[in-house]
């Protein structure tokens, strides 16, 4: 993935670097979900399923990359964290109404080719819109220097590989890069048990289930709603050891259904799912925005792309080894498909590991803009 982005920032496609590889990455999504919807459902052809969804990542990662990369760049314009909140409410909303749109053919129709179609659908509208953008016509005066364009394609990537290894290296983006990193890896991820919890033990309908990703959905773009009016006004650090704290708790309310604490309050196991189910991963994903914010601000102009893939990449990284860390811990406390006696031990060291990166929250800066940090800095 980071190379997507040093791609992005070096090689200009008819005067843009930005538009041709969103279209790119649509390009493949539709190819991919269109085969999805096109070839059979069997044994036989599982290998070439496999290969499909593998193809939509590929273009997802690709367009979410250069479409970061488009609104820092366009941010330098706009209020700090101004447009970075926009972003994240509208993909929110989107993941919202992509949900209930997807659950509500699921349930009507039990044919899932039929959503894939649907996905390509929206995709071919997306990318015959970004056919008829102009790049040129959204900022023109970043587009009238192409220096990149003079030089051979490896001179190019050579440049802006050895740009981004230059701007990483920098404290004031490595330390809160790395605090990012590290809060999220040492946390071990046991949502796989809690999920096989709910579905095996108490049977809840997946209705519930998927419904309750739809709230937490809710809760990102209310939470995004208030950091923009209010939130993005508290210094960074205390803002987010506060809402590292939130997130200890959310993950140590998971306690109160294994042990069906709930039903003792009086509130069943569907309400309680539904609506708080989903509210650590929801603050884990808005945790993330104030770093987006930051970056973008602290980010030198032409190594948007590169950075922000790095960014994405280092985020993924760290995801796959809370997933792993979790599936370790599950298994050395004995948790499994038919027992789930230690899962409430399995909660609190979640919780605790999730308080563990307080202990270097000085990485993380404690004024919240960059024309702070250089007036810190002198």
């Amino acid at each position: 993935m980071p190379l997507f982005g040093v791609i992005s920032d070096a090689v200009y496609i008819g005067g843009a670097h930005r538009i041709p590889y969103i279209s790119f990455g649509v390009f493949l999504q539709i190819i991919a979900w269109g085969a999805l919807a096109l070839i059979p459902s069997t044994g036989d052809t599982f290998p070439a399923q496999m290969a499909f969804i593998l193809l939509t990542n590929l273009g997802a990662s690709f367009t979410e990359v250069v479409s970061d990369a488009l609104v820092a760049e366009f941010s330098r314009a706009q209020k700090e964290g101004k447009l970075q909140s926009y972003a994240f409410i509208a993909l929110a909303a989107g993941a919202m109404s992509g949900n209930l749109s997807g659950g509500f053919i699921l349930l009507r129709t039990q044919e899932p080719k039929l959503m894939f179609s649907a996905f390509a659908l929206l995709l071919s509208i997306q990318f015959a819109l970004s056919l008829i953008t102009k790049e040129t016509s959204l900022y023109p005066a970043q587009c009238t220097s192409h220096y990149l364009v003079k030089n051979s394609l490896l001179w190019n990537l050579h440049k802006q590989f050895s740009e981004l290894m230059a701007v990483i290296s920098e404290e004031r983006i490595l330390y809160p890069l790395l605090w990012i990193v590290s809060s999220i890896s040492v946390v071990p991820n046991l949502s796989g048990a809690m999920f096989c919890f709910q579905t095996q033990c108490l049977n809840l309908d997946p209705l519930i289930i998927g419904l309750s990703k739809v709230v937490g959905q809710s809760m990102v773009l209310l939470t995004t709603i208030f950091y923009n009016r209010y939130l993005k006004r508290i210094p960074m650090r205390k803002l987010i050891f506060g809402v590292q704290i939130v997130y200890a708790l959310a993950l140590l309310s998971d306690l109160f259904l294994v042990k069906q604490i709930n039903l003792t309050l009086g509130i069943s196991n569907e309400v309680y799912v539904l609506c708080l189910s989903a509210l650590a991963e929801a603050v884990a994903q808005f945790k993330i925005l104030p770093f987006t914010v930051l970056i973008s601000s602290l980010c030198p102009p032409g190594s948007e792309g590169s950075l922000f893939a790095f960014f994405t990449s280092a985020l993924c990284l760290s995801s796959i080894l809370s997933g792993i860390f979790g599936v370790g811990i599950a298994s050395i406390i004995g948790v499994s498909s038919g027992d789930y006696s230690s899962l409430p031990f399995g909660i609190v060291l979640q919780s605790l590991a999730s308080l563990l990166p307080l202990g270097w929250i000085s990485h993380v800066p404690a004024v919240r803009n960059s024309e702070g940090m250089k007036k810190k800095r002198k």
